[in-house]
């Protein structure tokens, strides 16, 4: 699935010049968690995250007392930087330009390992630097929780393969299975109760999957005697 199936469309946005304290009202009334920051003729510069608005009330924080050592090592550059950037009128100012972006060709399941790699809510999708949509959390449940269009024995074989072939550690020669009726059975030998317990995750999760049947058994061949 792509990225461009899923996403929502009609975002909102924000032109740069838009005061912080609109931004931050915009947040609190439609419950957003950020909002991107485009030009006129739709560019992506950036965005404004309830972590940008939060660091201003961080800053209000009396500073702790430095003792000999650390005023030493003070940097009063970088402390005024941050100070203006939390405190600045627009949000030009205040918004990250370092944006994790989407494209609507990317997949699903890449979209979700960015989201979770950089512990973000969600991914701005650009084409050509214009922001086109938004993919969010709540996108890709959706998109999980849609219901498959070919949920038959040989649809669910075929994705038992594919996923099995993906990762590295499912590489299980002496294991085989096979689908009757939505019934994923597993056979063959398998030393490693760790990969025993993933190829039954893999099985279990594919779309159309009733139950699964682990019947691998400890053996020498899997120990390559």
């Amino acid at each position: 699935m792509k990225v461009g199936e899923i996403m929502t469309r009609k975002v909102i946005s924000v032109p740069p010049d838009t005061p912080v304290m609109a931004v931050a009202r915009l947040l609190a009334d439609r419950g957003f968690s950020a909002v991107p920051v485009t030009d006129n003729w739709g560019m992506l510069l950036g965005v404004v995250s309830e972590a940008d608005l939060i660091r201003r009330l961080a800053t209000e924080d009396p500073p702790e007392r430095r003792g000999l050592l650390s005023a030493l090592f003070y940097d009063r550059e970088g402390a005024a930087l941050r100070y203006a950037r939390a405190h600045g009128a627009t949000a030009r100012d205040i918004m990250t330009t370092e944006v994790i972006t989407a494209t609507e060709s990317m997949t699903a399941e890449h979209a979700a390992r960015l989201l979770d790699e950089h512990k973000v809510r969600r991914l701005p999708v650009v084409h050509d630097g214009v922001l086109v949509g938004i993919l969010s959390r709540a996108d890709l449940l959706r998109a999980l929780l849609a219901p498959a269009k070919d949920t038959s024995d040989a649809a669910i074989r075929a994705a038992v393969q594919a996923e099995m072939a993906r990762l590295p550690w499912a590489d299980a020669p002496y294991v085989f299975f096979d689908v009757q009726d939505g019934e994923v059975t597993l056979h063959g030998y398998c030393n490693s109760p760790a990969v025993r317990k993933g190829l039954v995750a893999i099985a279990s999760r594919v779309p159309g999957v009733k139950a699964v049947r682990d019947e691998i058994v400890e053996g020498p061949v899997a120990a390559g005697i």
